[in-house]
């Protein structure tokens, strides 16, 4: 029962972000698992090169998209619509962020965050919608994944203010989302802690700084990949069909000290 559970195979997939990070590992799993996997990325040697990569394992598409502007999702649904004629699985996990001090934060920074973690991923499931319902059933619905963060669930400590605003948006338009589209669409969120991604790369970039951010996860280590590869392929599989409207943190605990 427990392979007929976390089943992927043949499953069409749209993994946002796909070529690098958490996104990439993701994709990786679905790729892995026989499921026929699209991936976007803003820069298009970068989504080409990791869809080579993955190809090798299974089949992937490279679509790619710079999903900071509105013509940038449509134009990313235009071409998956000439890919497929249904979605299993979109995993909206493209995302953007911006550090600086509180009193010289930029607008266009704020905006170019939201854009991309928030503004995109509804949006890109607006146009979607149409795959998504025709790959649905009654025991199987389709499934949307948007990949939100800690920062969203708690104050980070760095001054990250339109990507913790943008995050905590996200886990709460899952929910909204995820009573909209019922039953036909099931929509959750993964919140990740700290993963060895370029996103924090700064942070961890000194030994003592990696070991300093260790200290404070309960589980003593960063986040590997398969972490995160697990819970999507729970909530994208069979396991996860009467899952809906939740917000999961993959986090070693991290979520759990005080803010």
């Amino acid at each position: 029962m427990g392979s007929r559970l976390f089943d992927v195979q043949g499953l069409s997939v749209l993994v946002t972000g796909g070529s690098r990070g958490i996104g990439y590992s993701i994709a990786q799993a679905f790729v892995e698992g026989g499921a026929r996997v699209f991936i976007s990325a803003r820069r298009a040697p970068d989504c080409e090169a990791a869809a080579a990569r993955l190809s090798q394992l299974g089949t992937c598409v490279s679509l790619p998209a710079d999903l900071a502007t509105l013509a940038g999702v449509n134009g990313l649904a235009d071409e998956l619509q000439k890919h497929t004629a249904s979605l299993n699985v979109l995993v909206n996990n493209a995302g953007a962020t911006w550090g600086e001090a509180f009193d010289t934060y930029p607008e266009e920074r704020w905006d170019k965050v939201v854009d991309v973690n928030m503004k995109a991923p509804f949006f890109l499931v607006q146009r979607l919608l149409p795959l998504l319902r025709s790959a649905a059933s009654t025991d199987n619905p389709a499934r949307v994944l948007n990949i939100g963060s800690i920062a969203g669930l708690l104050p980070m400590a760095r001054d990250s203010f339109a990507y913790s605003a943008s995050k905590a948006g996200l886990h709460h338009l899952t929910r909204h989302l995820a009573r909209h589209l019922a039953p036909q669409v099931n929509v959750n969120a993964i919140a990740p802690g700290a993963f060895e991604t370029r996103m924090i790369s700064f942070a961890i970039e000194k030994a003592e700084a990696r070991a300093a951010l260790e200290a404070q996860i309960p589980r003593g280590q960063l986040g590997q990949a398969d972490d995160i590869a697990g819970a999507a392929l729970f909530f994208a599989s069979r396991a996860g069909a009467y899952v809906t409207g939740t917000v999961l943190p993959v986090d070693g605990g991290l979520s759990l000290r005080n803010p």
